[in-house]
């Protein structure tokens, strides 16, 4: 074998006590056709003989292990077979325990064949992600189509001085295996070594005719077990409209004493910390700041864009909140780091706030998984500030505006840092701005179009259209409005095809204005049009402009039997108008119809103004967000939706062609449609 002197980070050796002890000829008995298996490889599917996996927790480690044979019958998978990549953290071990084929029944050991490379995993780093992750890559010669691959290895994790979170706290997500497989025997178990019991929730399981079960709450004392044991296997979870089942595994605890047990920790950091001693230059400037609002903003945007975020991933869950003297000095630090740097400073200018713990990505699961602190990866602030909560996450960049005008940030579940804390739910929220103010126009006279759009960006939008337009060459962004419109103009069905900047040759785009208090993010975009008119096949024309950014398909086309559907839509206010120098069709159903919905999640009014040449239309869309809409109510909601897609979402105008014989035709064709 090439490397055979062992890097740290990986070793070559038999499992530990608490493994499996598979010889050679029970992984041969264990490797025998059956019905089922040819029946899986008569479909085209791969199939795994066995699988045991066994996650093994003590106070000072956590280890997985897994033996596992598979066939390598499909080209593609004996591709990703020959080339694997293992990632290990810091004071984490991969040890190889076996590597086999068994080619015409014969078991031959590949340890020899395989070469080990061991790599730095810091593809991030450039971003401000720092992480001392090692990634094993393994690599297998001579492996052939319609071999028997055996792999059985483990990942051992010692708990070092500052993972005294994981020294602490176990928490393990078990999440049914992928249902692409079909498994012979699967097997897993969870073993308990430690101190504390660990407790074990199931959820998402199903009955035979797949209705989800009540979860079930059980327990593991010290050295005990929990098992899964299946035989001819297929997870057949539906995994476009179900969630797979999953098994939560953690220490026995409350979020009382949780809560108890992480905030002595920030409270240490927080006595050390005295604004005016480690940073008196940034206290002169607070104090030059009269107005509490512009401090407060001042606060927030000195933490976010002057100390550098470095999320360091080995010590996000393992080691105590950096001294904010130390972020200050360095001008560095994790998300803990920023929150807790920016909360001393919220304390110096008077203003209360707290340090909360969250999981953005993990967010909808968090209801149903046991207490624990390991649930959440992120650390951001909550403001008090007149009357009202707000949310900063400290670690972003490029964010403006007073507290109130900021972006807005998305999400249900909260553990604050304070004593005697129980898990919070964020409120839902309405908006006091429209996150989108826009004013468009287009102008048709001898037969010559001139479009002219206004749109005023605020809160998330206005943040993002502002990174938008610095870091995007002009020419893309014109095009990007110019696909837009080549769509909600219509023309995409009678000139398809036709270069775009052809269209629109002469479209501009400009920033307006930028007012970085209000954060508001001003462009007006022009163009003329030369035939700006839709023409059907049979000759009508049309001015029509339908904004397909109204309509809200994430909504209508949510298909799903677990999730719930999170609403994080923003407030929409157009004006839309279409003038002519023809004479248009007043009593069009689509032209002058309007609509007005009440929904309990959203308000949406559509209202007309139509004259002999044209007409406007004024569209108000008001949602009620952060919060999943209940199963109950959901198809109302999405019919609601579908409502303003109904014609609801613009306005069209049909010409009337000059001369006796066409209003002639046109009367017959109203009368008799």
């Amino acid at each position: 074998m090439e490397n055979i002197i062992q890097a740290e980070n990986y070793k070559i050796q038999k499992p530990e006590a608490w493994a499996s002890n598979i010889s050679d000829d029970q992984l041969i008995e264990n490797i025998k056709e059956s019905d089922f298996s040819i029946k899986q490889t008569d479909e085209g599917r791969d199939y795994c003989y066995f699988l045991d996996k066994i996650y093994y927790t003590n106070d000072n480690e956590n280890s997985e292990y897994a033996c596992l044979a598979y066939t390598l019958n499909d080209p593609s998978n004996l591709e990703r077979a020959s080339v694997v990549d293992v990632v290990v953290e810091e004071s984490e071990t991969y040890i190889i325990h076996r590597i086999s084929v068994l080619r015409d029944g014969v078991l031959v050991d590949k340890i020899p064949d395989t070469k080990i490379k061991v790599l730095d995993s810091e593809n991030q780093s450039s971003g401000g992600v720092l992480s001392s992750n090692k990634k094993i890559n393994i690599t297998i010669k001579d492996l052939r189509l319609y071999d028997i691959l055996i792999m059985e290895d483990s990942k051992v994790k010692v708990f070092s001085e500052r993972d005294f979170l994981r020294r602490e706290f176990s928490k393990y997500v078990w999440v049914g295996p992928d249902s692409y497989w079909a498994y012979g025997k699967y097997k897993f178990t969870f073993i308990n070594d430690r101190e504390k019991t660990v407790a074990y929730k199931k959820t998402f399981f199903r009955d035979e005719n797949g209705n989800v079960l009540e979860p079930e709450i059980n327990y593991l004392k010290q050295g005990e077990k929990f098992i899964i044991e299946k035989e001819d296997y297929i997870n057949f979870v539906d995994s476009n409209r179900e969630v797979s089942a999953f098994i939560d595994f953690a220490t026995e605890s409350n979020w009382t004493d949780l809560s108890n047990y992480i905030s002595p920790i920030y409270e240490d950091i927080f006595a050390k910390a005295s604004l005016p001693v480690f940073a008196p230059d940034l206290v002169e400037k607070l104090n030059k700041i009269t107005d509490k609002d512009d401090q407060l903003q001042f606060a927030i945007e000195y933490v976010q864009n002057h100390i550098n975020y470095i999320f360091n991933a080995d010590e996000m869950n393992g080691h105590k909140p950096q001294e904010p003297a130390v972020t200050y000095e360095n001008k560095q630090g994790d998300c803990k780091a920023k929150s807790v740097l920016l909360k001393v400073i919220l304390d110096y200018i008077g203003i209360d706030s707290s340090v909360i713990l969250v999981n953005f990505n993990t967010d909808f699961y968090i209801k149903y998984y046991l207490p624990s602190l390991l649930t959440f990866n992120h650390v951001i602030v909550k403001v008090n500030y007149k009357n009202e909560n707000h949310f900063v996450d400290a670690t972003l960049r490029d964010e403006f505006g007073l507290i109130e005008n900021r972006g807005f940030t998305y999400f249900m579940h909260y553990l604050e840092v304070k004593p005697n804390q129980q898990l919070h739910i964020k409120e839902p929220s309405r908006f006091s701005y429209y996150a989108v103010d826009e004013k468009s126009e287009l102008v048709a006279q001898n037969n010559i179009g001139k479009l002219k759009l206004t749109t005023k960006y605020k809160g998330n939008r206005a943040n993002n259209m502002r990174k938008y337009f610095k870091n995007t060459n002009k020419r893309e962004i014109i095009d990007s409005w110019n696909n837009f419109f080549f769509y909600t103009l219509n023309y995409s069905n009678d000139r398809n095809g036709t270069d775009l900047r052809i269209i629109f040759k002469d479209a501009v785009i400009e920033i307006v204005s930028d007012d970085k208090k209000l954060n508001e993010f001003t462009v007006e975009y022009k163009t003329t049009i030369e035939n700006p008119y839709f023409t059907d096949g049979k000759n009508n024309r049309f001015l029509m402009y339908f904004d397909r950014n109204i309509i809200k398909n994430s909504a209508r086309d949510f298909m799903h039997k677990d999730v719930t559907f999170w609403h994080n839509f923003d407030n929409e206010r157009y004006e839309i108008s279409l003038l002519t120098d023809q004479t248009i069709d007043v009593s069009e159903k689509f032209t002058i119809q309007e609509s007005t919905i009440n929904n309990p999640y959203f308000d949406y009014t559509s209202r007309k103004k139509i004259t002999k040449n044209g007409g406007t239309v004024y569209i108000d869309y008001k949602p009620l967000v952060n919060l999943e809409i209940p199963e109950k109510d959901f198809e109302e909601f999405r019919t609601a939706h579908h409502k303003v897609a109904d014609s609801n979402f613009g306005i069209g105008v049909d010409i009337i062609e000059e001369g006796f014989l066409n209003k002639l035709k046109f009367s017959f064709k109203k009368h008799f449609n």
